[in-house]
């Protein structure tokens, strides 16, 4: 949590205009702006691997970063094991 500048009301560390008194905030630069990003899931949508990978990397600096490519590699490894089963049973039925 963060103090606004004007009104020293406390936000949210994200927050870039205060709710108490309108005042817009400055961007800290010690703190990289971290938000979800859809190619990150799809990069761990496409190779699991890499994205736990990432996953694991970006955990304590970028979490949203993270947590994208984190469900990203999840989805992808479910349905990889989901077309592995069906090919198995397809092949084996034939």
């Amino acid at each position: 949590m963060k103090c606004c500048e004007q009104c020293r009301a406390k936000m949210m560390d994200e927050a870039l205009i205060c709710p108490h008194c309108g005042r817009a905030q400055e961007l800290s630069l010690d703190k990289p702006y971290d938000f979800m990003s859809f190619g990150w899931g799809v990069l761990g949508f496409l190779i699991p691997l890499v994205g736990l990978i990432l996953f694991y990397i970006l955990k304590d600096s970028s979490p949203l970063k993270a947590k994208s490519v984190g469900i990203g590699a999840l989805i992808g490894a479910v349905l990889y094991v989901i077309v592995y089963i069906i090919l198995c049973v397809v092949v084996y039925l034939l």
